[in-house]
């Protein structure tokens, strides 16, 4: 798999909610919970994890489920064009009975899903809700959740007599050139030539500033682009990173793929990437006579007032169809894949339960007294103005074009320098502001 993560972006063994009516299963009674019925009956669970159905993983969860819901039969279809697949089968009425929620807008959910509850019901026990929120109800639960930030290779940093994290622009820099200096490894690999990964950081709005508004209010921000915003730090510690000579040499030649072995047999010392990533790193690593445990994470290089915070973000939300036919097994299904799978645990995601401990993945995070933040949603009647604004301006906010060339900015191949090029930033998204939010 390239990507695990929804960010726009975007990165979790405790009871789930319990089931309202009775339960040939087993179940109780919760008063949050409007799917009522016995827990019993066939089930497909259509999901986007093609390879955990391959290597059995998705299997040995039925079969641990049926030990609580012995009544219930449950098989799996993998879709690998999710996203693409299941929009095109929504427009019938038989798309699985679990699916993780493709992109339909907020005001469909109830044409398309069974209703869960009341959201406030949830709020004590899960993260990640409002994606699958909409006027006070909620119509799913994340499978899981991801953080921002930047892995890296501890080996390589130890070699290079790094002792302490980054904790902002100036200490990063001092850290990618120790690393320069002192191994042979790549400072900091941009992906240039895929393109997908320059997008990961700005899953990172909102963490530099402390403000999990900051996604919504760049929307009706004239000049974003300007020292002090998310947006600026983020970006310009890409630019200063490239300026200074400590990325890959030819940017037009690097490959994801290969990428990750690299950092993992210490080729590469920092990526900026969600933590998503790091099984994927480690595994590698560990495919290519590395150590897994050479795979570190790190919050972003920011901090306000010496504290450091990290965005996290959920991955698809599980629902229920509107047209199943075993909906109250369906819903026992969601709540105990998220709280007794291991799913999250063996992934090194973060848990959607809120009393959940942290991944071992996020060690790192928990030493370092990282603090983590979920963005808020748009205010109501605004949900859409940051796309809006961003395909206006024609900014790709949530795509490469404009950060490759903040890239070919910074290493000299195309005209300007940062200052010139935030400039052109915030005129573009200024003009659409004014036009879209003004």
């Amino acid at each position: 798999m390239a990507r695990k993560s929804l960010v726009a972006v975007a990165t979790l063994a405790l009871a789930g909610a319990a089931l309202t009516g009775c339960s040939s299963g087993g179940g109780a009674t919760d008063a949050s919970n409007t799917i009522d019925g016995d827990v019993k009956g066939d089930i497909k669970v259509v999901t986007w994890r093609t390879d955990l159905i391959e290597n059995g993983t998705f299997d040995a969860y039925a079969e641990e489920f049926n030990k609580t819901y012995p009544d219930v039969k449950v098989t799996f279809e993998g879709i690998t064009d999710y996203s693409g697949e299941m929009l095109t089968r929504m427009s019938t009425n038989n798309y699985g009975d679990v699916i993780g929620i493709p992109a339909i807008q907020p005001d469909q959910f109830d044409q398309f899903l069974e209703p869960l509850g009341d959201t406030a019901s949830f709020a004590d026990k899960y993260r990640f809700l409002p994606a699958a929120s909409f006027d006070g109800t909620q119509y799913g639960i994340a499978f899981g959740g991801n953080a921002n930030g930047v892995v890296y290779n501890k080996k390589v940093f130890e070699e290079a007599g790094i002792t302490e994290l980054p904790t902002d622009e100036k200490s990063w820099l001092e850290a990618l050139q120790k690393v320069k200096d002192n191994t042979d490894a790549i400072p900091m690999y941009t992906n240039y030539k895929d393109g997908w990964p320059l997008t990961q950081s700005f899953s990172n709005v909102g963490g530099i500033t402390n403000n999990p508004d900051a996604v919504s209010e760049m929307a009706e921000d004239p000049a974003p682009w300007t020292e002090g915003s998310d947006v600026y730090a983020i970006d310009g510690l890409l630019y200063e990173s490239v300026a200074a000579g400590l990325t890959e040499e030819d940017p037009l030649t690097t490959n994801w793929e290969q990428s990750k072995v690299d950092i993992g047999t210490g080729k590469i010392a920092t990526m900026t990437l969600g933590s998503w990533a790091i099984s994927q790193l480690q595994a590698a690593a560990e495919g290519n006579g590395a150590s897994a445990d050479d795979i570190g994470f790190m919050a972003f290089p920011s901090n306000v007032d010496g504290t450091q915070y990290a965005v996290i973000g959920g991955d698809y939300n599980l629902a229920v169809s509107k047209h199943s036919k075993a909906k109250a097994a369906s819903w026992a299904w969601i709540q105990w894949v998220v709280s007794e799978s291991g799913y999250t645990e063996s992934e090194g995601m973060v848990s959607p339960l809120k009393d959940a401990a942290l991944p071992s993945t996020l060690s790192d995070f928990e030493a370092e007294g990282v603090q983590l933040i979920e963005t808020n949603p748009a205010p109501a009647g605004k949900e859409g103005l940051i796309n809006e604004v961003s395909d206006d301006a024609q900014i790709d906010l949530y795509g490469q074009i404009y950060r490759q060339k903040l890239v070919d900015v910074a290493r000299g191949a195309a005209d300007g320098d940062k200052e010139s090029y935030f400039a052109e930033l915030n005129e573009r998204w200024g003009a659409s502001v004014e036009k879209l939010a003004g």
